[in-house]
């Protein structure tokens, strides 16, 4: 896990905006754009973002491309921001 790459993708108000809506579930490029009013090339751009920094994965089904919170990565990022506040996790 990046923390860097991570908090960099969450500082964006857009791309936590995408995340919300991820929350919801599995969603096509084309109906995330919708539900956000914004174009298909500035999503591609945020989701490239999020992509990078592990914190969703997309799955392909014939012409459509899905999108999908990556869960391990935002629990990772969850027990990290635990330790801030002297969290008693393990990291094993």
């Amino acid at each position: 896990m990046s923390v860097n790459k991570i908090l960099s993708a969450l500082a964006d108000d857009t791309r936590r905006a995408i995340i919300m809506k991820l929350r919801e579930g599995k969603i096509s490029t084309g109906d995330l754009a919708d539900c956000l009013g914004i174009t298909p090339q500035a999503l591609s751009y945020h989701l490239s973002k999020l992509k990078k920094a592990d914190l969703i994965y997309e799955t392909k089904e014939k012409n459509f491309i899905y999108y999908e919170l990556n869960l391990s990565v935002l629990g990772e990022l969850i027990v990290w921001l635990d330790t801030l506040k002297g969290g008693n996790y393990n990291k094993n």
